[in-house]
């Protein structure tokens, strides 16, 4: 029998077997929010919360968005899902321009693109059922067979099929983001979006929650966008990440060359925020931690060691 996963209008790279074409095309993107008047016949201020963004994400890439809070990283998430909608700029999906387009027109990005948002009790309806709420985007696209999807997606989730008749409050806090998963991956969607999936779980579940998500991208071949704050976190899921601050492009390239190799300032910055268990059983103070972190980071090694020294003691 052939895998459903499999029946997809996509052209394979001949050495790879992985699309050649980029997946998503962003030019130029912006997206600006009005704020309150402050004078009455002048305009109304607007903020920006992405300026000028470009970039593309070729098929079975897992590529990363990592900023501080306030980069603009989960709205051009949003922008990239249909979501929100752009001030200017272009977003192609495999081909097909989505900025300026009515929902009626988005079918071809929602039947491919699904969403995983920061926190799964707001995402996920108190009032419905574990197999209600997995089944409502398979009703939704009038999709046959979806009490076995319902129970075969549970499975693949790490969850038992028979709880599918319990509520989200009766789940924990991993359980219920595992729902979600299990809920866009329901529909067979080519490119998953993940917005700080793991940012709202206790710190030891977002180990199996990454592994999870890694696995399932990887079983079912998906394209993955995954947002987050924590760079350590993208560099474990991520093959490819892009830096955001004040909703600009930092930079970008491959996770491990941008680990151990930041270009910018900031992306070091960045990665000296990452704590090491080595040095801070050492007793080094914060200030130390930081300084180290980014001299190891590509920093300039030699300012890190004039900077450790008083320069009140004449040396």
């Amino acid at each position: 029998m052939a895998d459903p996963m499999a029946d997809r209008s996509r052209v394979p790279d001949a050495d790879t077997g992985v699309d050649a074409g980029p997946v998503y095309e962003v030019a130029g993107l912006e997206r600006s929010f009005p704020q309150p008047r402050t004078r009455l016949l002048a305009p109304s201020p607007r903020i920006a919360a992405l300026a000028g963004v470009s970039f593309e994400v070729r098929a079975g890439q897992r590529f990363g968005i990592v900023g501080e809070s306030g980069s603009g990283k989960s709205t051009l998430l949003r922008c990239l899902g249909g979501l929100e909608p752009a001030t200017a700029g272009s977003i192609r999906f495999r081909g097909r321009e989505i900025v300026g387009k009515r929902e009626r027109r988005l079918g071809f990005l929602r039947r491919d693109v699904q969403l995983v948002f920061q926190d799964p009790m707001a995402s996920l309806d108190p009032r419905m059922r574990v197999r209600h709420i997995v089944r409502e985007p398979l009703v939704a696209q009038g999709t046959p067979g979806a009490d076995a999807r319902v129970a075969e997606m549970l499975e693949a989730v790490g969850l038992d099929p028979a709880a599918a008749g319990r509520f989200p409050h009766q789940f924990s806090g991993g359980q219920r983001q595992r729902i979600a998963i299990a809920r866009a991956l329901a529909v067979r969607p080519s490119v998953l979006l993940a917005d700080e999936p793991v940012s709202a779980l206790d710190v030891s579940v977002r180990a199996q929650i990454l592994n999870l998500l890694a696995d399932l991208v990887q079983r079912f071949e998906l394209t993955l966008v995954f947002v987050s704050h924590d760079l350590s976190v993208v560099r474990h899921v991520c093959d490819t990440i892009t830096v955001m601050r004040d909703g600009g492009i930092v930079e970008s390239g491959p996770a491990e060359q941008l680990w151990e190799r930041p270009r910018q300032p900031y992306t070091r910055q960045l990665v000296a925020a990452v704590p090491t268990l080595r040095r801070a059983l050492s007793g080094a103070g914060p200030a130390e931690l930081v300084r180290d972190a980014a001299a190891t980071a590509g920093g300039d090694r030699s300012a890190a060691a004039d900077e450790a020294h008083d320069p009140k003691d004449g040396r």
